[in-house]
């Protein structure tokens, strides 16, 4: 079983999805925003998210939401959202607030944008991978399953 975030401002969408991934075996945790999402992914490195606790082994997120959409979200998970007051060198003030940089997390950014060609461009240098609205269930899971459980790289024994 793994522990899911989904961030999405829009209630019906984070209950349909809990409820296909919870009979697909997998937690879920819930984000309406983005920094609600930061602050579950730093619970969850302290052991502070119920009902289990434990880190988030995927993020889902949503790319439009109020107060920090999917790109910025991906972003600060990487540790790597800058400040533009001092010429964007410095993570934000209230990044320490989170402590959600985390390289290792799967990220899948949901959006039913005309440029998803260019989204997946710009966020390939994050790892993040955008996936198409509108979706059927089984596809959505079948994503998640090959983002949890990646091909191992062939080996070549010389």
């Amino acid at each position: 079983m793994s522990r899911i975030l989904i961030a999405d401002d829009d209630p019906h969408i984070l209950r349909v999805m809990s409820i296909w991934l919870q009979r697909h075996g997998h937690e879920v945790v819930h984000a309406r925003n983005g920094i609600e999402a930061l602050n579950a992914i730093a619970a969850g490195k302290t052991g502070l998210n119920p009902p289990t606790g434990g880190p988030i082994e995927l993020v889902i997120s949503d790319m439009n939401m109020p107060q920090m959409d999917g790109i910025e979200l991906a972003k600060a998970i990487r540790g790597s959202m800058l400040r533009p007051d001092n010429g964007g060198t410095t993570p934000p003030a209230d990044s320490s607030e989170h402590d959600a940089g985390d390289v290792e997390i799967p990220i899948l950014i949901l959006t039913a944008r005309c440029d998803q060609q260019d989204l997946n461009e710009k966020l390939a240098a994050y790892g993040v991978r955008v996936f198409p609205k509108p979706f059927l269930p089984s596809q959505l899971v079948a994503e998640i399953d090959r983002l949890l459980n990646p091909e191992p790289l062939e080996s070549t024994a010389w």
